[in-house]
């Protein structure tokens, strides 16, 4: 009764039946429950293959068999082939390892675990959850080997895996059944792996430098923090419209009122917009306030933020991205929006550059149409966007954005109209944005009814009028300073993914017909 999964590759490819191959498995798992044994739950590994790997990998066939060290591992048999009629050869992949695979091999035979089982044995697929009971040996080709004394099926599994040479071929499906694509792709676990070890270099810089991980609401009553459109739900219980967080930039200020000096979040923010390569509806920052310090202390702290991240994670600072090399162990380049527009697109004079008609005409040619209410300050940021953005490939601090376009931000003491921000670009993308934070209430209150008079011109991305923090704010907001790192983007760069779907572990996606 095994299916063609435990077979060795065909010459050519075979078609085969799903629906076939996933009905003689359920007659196996039925034969298994008429036994009394299926699903299991008291088999305790007390080994993982890495570990093993790391531990006795290097010892000689003369070493370890003096050992005599009996393991018990367990995990999914992702490979099988017979080896004469009373032994047989077997992968085990179970959870362990970054650089290595998490994999070791079986060999069963009738003498040590008895015909019973190995008569089992011959009846299990690809795919199967295994415990193992077994001592280390190695063989002439010295790979570490389990000789197993006790085999025990764990969990059946009643669909086949993937072949083994191709894996999830269409990317799609990769998405939307990750737990298959990270069952068959090792590229894929390294990539979640390396995820989870920036993350955790994150939280320990970030306590190293005695700031406090807090959590805030997902759901708010007014939708603030970012100029971005939100998701709209409704509580039943309270009657009312509620919105899915687009930041906790607000709720963070907050607790730096009430006297928490040095807050952090990992967050997930959620936006009703567009999809593509960069963009996912629902994302992970981590955004951080720090009461006493301005946007130039923040600059230089955001590098070593990322730096640290890339270097934990990743081994070096210094990255290939889509093959092109991505130093981010240098200082990080910093530019005005008219320095940058200067570099990367010259030709402008600076006449033009200050011309707000001139500019209008030219982002037309773009297919961009300006707001009516724009400023030059936005028009700048508009031309930037479509000339200097996408060639930001070294990490670059643009720094000064424009009041219009910064609500939360402080305005400059000595340059009329632009704020103490930066956002942070490499490979022509943005991973940062910070500033020393607006906490002069009364100005807050103006710089919010102008975001509502741009959203009654049609902006609908303009930020609501949120009494709250105003009053808030009028208890008094020590200098601040604040800034938020995308996460799902800077794991891109770190793990050379080029979409945002390769990063997020179920990235959002239209419904299957």
């Amino acid at each position: 009764m095994s299916d063609i999964n435990n077979n060795a590759a065909p010459a050519e490819e075979v078609v085969v039946d799903e629906h076939s191959v996933i009905a003689v498995r359920r007659a196996k798992l039925d034969a298994i429950r008429a036994k009394g044994v299926a699903f299991p739950n008291d088999f305790r590994p007390q080994h993982k293959a890495a570990e093993l790997a790391d531990k006795y990998g290097a010892m000689s066939r003369e070493e370890l068999e003096a050992l005599n060290i009996e393991v018990s591992v367990a995990g999914r048999m992702m490979l099988s082939r017979p080896a004469g009629k009373k032994a047989a050869f077997a992968t085990l992949q179970d959870a362990s390892g970054i650089k290595a695979d998490g994999r070791i091999q079986l060999y069963v035979t009738t003498d040590k675990t008895g015909e019973a089982e190995m008569e089992a044995f011959h009846q299990y697929d690809l795919g199967d959850i295994l415990g193992v009971v077994g001592v280390l040996f190695k063989t002439k080709t010295d790979e570490l080997t389990v000789k197993v004394t006790t085999l025990r099926l764990l969990t059946k599994s009643l669909r086949p895996l993937p072949d083994k040479f191709h894996g999830l071929a269409n990317q799609e499906t990769k998405y939307r059944q990750r737990y298959v694509d990270l069952i068959m792709s090792e590229d894929t676990r390294r990539t979640f792996k390396a995820r989870t070890a920036a993350m955790n270099s994150i939280r320990t810089f970030m306590n190293s430098n005695d700031f406090m991980e807090v959590e805030t609401p997902m759901l708010h009553v007014i939708p603030g923090g970012a100029a971005a459109k939100p998701f709209i739900t409704h509580h039943n219980a309270l009657d009312m419209q509620m919105y899915l967080r687009i930041a906790p930039e607000l709720y963070l200020k907050r607790l730096v009122v009430g006297g928490f000096d040095r807050v952090f979040e990992v967050n997930r923010n959620f936006r009703n917009e567009g999809v593509s390569p960069r963009h996912n509806p629902e994302f992970t920052m981590m955004e951080f306030y720090a009461a006493y310090v301005d946007y130039k202390w923040l600059m230089d702290f955001t590098e070593q933020v990322i730096r640290k991240a890339a270097e934990d994670s990743h081994g070096t600072a210094v990255l290939t991205y889509q093959g092109r090399e991505l130093d981010l162990s240098k200082p990080f380049q910093r530019l005005t929006i008219v320095g940058a527009i200067n570099k990367y697109a010259p030709g402008y004079t600076d006449e033009q550059l200050h011309d707000a008609e001139f500019i209008k005409t030219e982002l037309r040619k773009f297919g961009v149409k300006p707001f009516a209410t724009a400023g030059l300050g936005a028009l700048q940021l508009a031309l930037f966007e479509e000339t200097a953005e996408a060639q930001l490939w070294d990490p670059t601090y643009i720094v000064d954005y424009p009041v219009e376009v910064s609500p939360l931000a402080r305005a400059s003491d000595t340059v009329a109209g632009i704020t103490e921000r930066f956002e942070l670009f490499m490979t022509g993308r943005e991973i940062a944005n910070g500033f020393s934070e607006l906490n002069d209430a009364e100005d807050q209150a103006a710089r919010f009814q102008a975001q509502v008079a741009a959203k009654d011109a049609g902006d609908e991305e303009a930020m609501y009028y949120d009494a709250d923090y105003i009053r808030a704010l009028e208890y008094g907001l020590p200098p601040t300073g604040g800034c938020g790192i995308g996460i799902d983007r800077l794991m891109m760069l770190i793990t050379d993914s080029p979409n945002i779907r390769d990063v997020i572990l179920f990235p959002h996606l239209r419904r299957e017909d």
